[in-house]
């Protein structure tokens, strides 16, 4: 009766663990299968930028696989193997804690640490190719556009065409873009995923961010850090179209908009989300380094300020 027992619970053992691994593994092969299906941004590139970073983030997923996956097989081995109760595991099972093994000791060191030594030259290798202050290569000349995060929106001034834009980005495919980058309103963050990484701006500081779309089509660009009330909405899209689309895009901007003032930007600066996207046109070509110089001064003598007379390139 007593070997009846045994060999019953552990058939029954056997086959939970059996069926808990298969769901397991199921539930692995349903998640891989969601990833490859689902829209995820990231895992999505459409520029040379963001993908390298695909890249790098693939790479690093499979050597971190190397030693997680192990230590979770083995984490589920050993709670089967040596469960209470396992008239096996109470005869086999008695490790002696101040001898192990060292061929064995040594390989759950070394291997660890080469991983996050290949790990580490990637992250330097990876941080000096994908500066964002680095050009990108290419035998079109890059276009300049200046980025303004607004309480809570975006403005994108383009100087050599003398027009703006309020949450839509548009540019042309497959030619290099010089993101001048600042903020007039709390510390934020520019983020295309499927072009490139996210790039924090500052008032009063300027930064820089260059990327490429490889393709024609929308995607969306966000803000990636909590700035108040009406984040949720300071949202904007980034359009890659062709060059002739481009053109066209911008002649209609600078016959269809209004002019982009400082009366009118300190209008169009006033908290606000979700706007839909706008045109002005033409730009003062010294209104982005205003925007920056007024955090530098009293607010008195920026409003008595005169900006030169707006001028089309």
């Amino acid at each position: 009766m007593r070997a009846f027992a045994w060999w019953y619970t552990e058939n029954i053992m056997k086959r939970t663990y059996l069926f808990w691994g298969i769901a397991a593994l199921a539930a692995a092969v349903a998640a891989v299968w969601y990833i490859h299906g689902a829209s995820i941004p990231v895992l999505q590139p459409a520029g040379p930028v963001a993908l390298a970073e695909r890249r790098i983030m693939i790479i690093t997923v499979l050597f971190c696989a190397i030693i997680v996956v192990p230590v979770f097989v083995l984490l589920f081995y050993f709670a089967w193997r040596y469960r209470a109760g396992n008239p096996r595991a109470e005869k086999s099972h008695a490790p002696d804690w101040d001898h192990d093994n060292a061929a064995i000791e040594a390989s759950w060191w070394i291997a660890p640490a080469i991983i996050i030594l290949f790990l580490a030259v990637l992250a330097w290798r990876s941080s000096y190719a994908l500066d964002p202050y680095k050009p990108l290569k290419s035998a079109v000349e890059p276009l300049t556009v200046q980025v303004v995060a607004l309480d809570w929106k975006w403005l994108f001034i383009y100087p050599e065409q003398g027009i703006a834009s309020v949450n839509l980005l548009e540019i042309p495919e497959n030619v290099p873009i010089r993101l001048e980058m600042t903020a007039d309103a709390p510390m934020n963050s520019f983020w295309i995923p499927q072009l490139a990484g996210q790039i924090m701006v500052m008032p009063g500081m300027q930064t820089q961010l260059n990327l490429m779309a490889s393709r024609t089509g929308d995607f969306n660009g966000l803000s990636g850090n909590i700035s108040g009330e009406g984040f949720a909405g300071m949202a904007f899209t980034a359009r890659s179209v062709t060059p002739d689309d481009f053109e066209q895009w911008v002649a209609g901007a600078k016959s269809a908009a209004k002019p982009l003032t400082l009366a009118a930007y300190d209008e169009l600066a006033k908290p606000s989300s979700y706007d839909a996207p706008m045109q002005y046109a033409p730009v003062d070509a010294t209104l982005f380094t205003a925007i920056i110089d007024r955090v530098m001064m009293p607010s008195s003598m920026m409003g008595s300020m005169d900006m030169p007379n707006a001028t089309m390139p």
